[in-house]
């Protein structure tokens, strides 16, 4: 109330995506390398660090989200396992960076630890 006191929410421009609650999506970055295949060139990084005060935890992973005329029309992972099937969590990914060559770096503060994902085609990926 003490915010939207006077204020009509058509006046703003409504968020392109809704991330689930607890997925707690704090770093995120427009990935414009060549390093991976099309499908992920000019699209968003969204690193989810995760829930910790839920009782089935989310998150946990970073999400490819795919824009198109400013909606986000497709949302998949794009790295995970940081949280296993029994819940026990090894990452919590904090922020994503793009390397010149077109790798990318998460970070993770749970591990303390940077990762440094990257793609080698195969013959299989080129056809």
């Amino acid at each position: 109330p003490e915010f939207g006191k006077g204020k009509d929410p058509k006046d703003y421009v409504p968020p392109v995506w809704r991330f689930g609650a607890h997925v707690a999506a704090i770093g995120m970055k427009f990935y414009t390398g060549d390093m991976f295949p099309e499908k992920y060139r000019n699209r968003i990084l969204v690193a989810q660090h995760g829930s910790w005060n839920r009782s089935s935890k989310v998150g946990y992973r970073v999400m490819v989200l795919t824009l198109e005329d400013n909606r986000v029309t497709e949302a998949a992972p794009f790295v995970s396992g940081w949280l296993a099937k029994n819940e026990a969590v090894s990452g919590r990914p904090v922020d994503v960076l793009q390397l010149p060559d077109g790798s990318v770096l998460i970070s993770d503060d749970h591990g303390d630890a940077i990762f440094r994902v990257s793609y080698t085609p195969t013959e299989e990926t080129e056809q």
